[in-house]
């Protein structure tokens, strides 16, 4: 086997904002810390070390017990804003579609690979597992947001595509405020064949 490999890199982001869902939906509210522990973000409706199978698993029957990687969900400013020019509206904001966590200061947040590590200067540590597929679910929440654009529960799924953010799971537990310095530890990679 032969192809390049990209050796491992560290880059620096920041906490732009931080959000909990801790209400009836999966959309989310602004706050000012997250408190993690091992069952991912305290009072979240997304906490649990495991979870059920959906659409995303077809490899298991739906409602199938499985490790929960899905406990945050991470999203950056530029990519919302790129998927609501895609969708012909004026913002997209991350509560809507259930976001836990805006970093910035990173390119392509929703590139960055599995296996890559959050690591915030308060001492927490999320893990990535990859990139979070946009859904119809989040569609008909932008659509609840913009009236008159019911279009946008389909739309959103094709506009958002590699856009969407990312999903992880908390590594090591702590505190997350916004404004926390963020070390992205990016793993060696290689094109696998």
């Amino acid at each position: 086997m032969s192809g390049m490999i990209i050796p491992a890199k560290t880059i620096k982001a920041v906490v732009e904002a931080v959000y909990l869902a801790d209400g009836p939906g999966f959309e989310t509210r602004t706050t000012e810390t997250l408190t993690l522990d091992f069952d991912g973000i305290a009072g979240d409706r997304h906490a649990g070390k495991t979870r059920k199978s959906g659409g995303r698993e077809p490899w298991y029957p739906r409602g199938t017990e499985m490790r929960n990687e899905r406990q945050v969900s991470i999203v950056a400013r530029d990519e919302l804003a790129e998927a609501a020019s895609a969708m012909g509206i004026d913002a997209l904001q991350p509560e809507w579609i259930g976001a836990n966590l805006v970093l910035g200061g990173l390119e392509a947040l929703s590139w960055l690979p599995a296996r890559s590590r959050l690591l915030f200067a308060g001492g927490a540590t999320i893990a990535i597992d990859g990139q979070n597929a946009p859904c119809r679910s989040a569609g008909a929440a932008i659509a609840r947001h913009v009236p008159g654009r019911e279009d946008l529960t389909l739309l959103f799924p094709r506009a958002a595509k590699h856009l969407r953010g990312l999903v992880g799971w908390v590594e090591k537990p702590g505190l997350i405020s916004v404004g926390e310095a963020v070390s992205v530890r990016v793993p060696a990679q290689r094109l696998y064949p």
